[in-house]
């Protein structure tokens, strides 16, 4: 086990030929199908599913996902890595399987640096074929430490100890869209109450044109902008929870050690309209 997230394509290379790690393409289907990095199963779920946090929808969560990973194979001993096209191209999807899979308890997990298109820019190589893996037996071991409920960010919005950040895109945070899935996909438009604002781009810059996650010196300056800094207990939230995760590990390589992922995010939050929310539209 190690406490290293990232891993660039000849790292991932490496592990593959030693036989023990468990690549994981959260793209979708007909992606994977037309071609992939050699091995690697599919699971679309990791960036599709939308997850609600009281128990009964945790409960959902952890039996998918058990029932995915175990399918796939992955078991205590085996390292997963993750990897989507870019870190922008799937609203952190890779993250988020990095999140899920530690959430559940498999610590020893990674994600592919720079994505797929990574890993074609280095000329590596891919195929069409499916692998069939030996389905094991996912074992899970909840890290509570990094999620936050529905009932966990409505108490926080009364504790002044813990910090909410919002880290969707410009249209959502001001309040003229709802979600990346379309203007009026939720049913309510706006932000949590006291949250601040860090656009999820903003963690990212390009070199090659392939965009990869700043230093964690620019991360802890773009941050100290908004009065976060490496000690504070802060809770992200998004839509679904994924650019949440791709926020998470770009705060967590830069340092920042109690976060927590509101997986329901503004999905679940606008449907229940017993919840507080500032819905005045912001100017842009």
């Amino acid at each position: 086990m190690t406490n290293k997230i990232l891993y660039s394509p000849k790292d991932v290379q490496g592990l593959i030929s030693e036989g023990n790690t468990v690549v994981v393409d959260i793209r979708d289907e007909e992606d994977y199908k037309e071609n992939h990095i050699p091995g690697s199963v599919s699971i679309p779920d990791i960036f599709y599913y939308l997850a609600e946090t009281s128990n009964e929808g945790l409960k959902e969560v952890q039996e998918k996902f058990k029932a995915l990973f175990s399918a796939a194979g992955i078991t205590d001993d085996k390292k997963v890595i993750i990897y989507e096209d870019t870190f922008d191209s799937r609203y952190g999807g890779s993250c988020r399987g990095y999140w899920l899979l530690t959430y559940l308890g498999h610590l020893d997990t990674g994600i592919l640096d720079g994505g797929f298109s990574a890993w074609l820019e280095e000329g590596l190589t891919v195929d069409n074929n499916t692998p069939a893996p030996e389905p094991s037996n996912f074992e899970l071991n909840l890290r509570e430490d990094i999620i936050a409920t529905k009932d966990v960010v409505l108490a926080s919005l009364q504790d002044c100890s813990i910090k909410l950040l919002d880290n969707r895109d410009k249209v959502e945070w001001v309040g003229k869209s709802s979600s990346p899935y379309g203007v009026d996909f939720a049913p309510r438009k706006g932000r949590l109450p006291g949250a601040r604002w860090i656009e999820w781009y903003s963690f990212m810059e390009r070199g090659s044109g392939i965009p990869y996650f700043k230093s964690p010196e620019k991360v802890r300056a773009l941050c100290a902008e908004y009065g976060l800094y490496p000690d504070d207990d802060i809770i992200i939230y998004c839509f679904k929870g994924a650019r949440v995760s791709n926020t998470f590990v770009a705060m967590r390589l830069a340092g920042f050690k109690h976060l927590r992922n509101y997986f329901g995010s503004w999905n679940e939050w606008s449907r229940d309209e017993k919840l507080p929310i500032n819905d005045e539209v912001l100017p842009d």
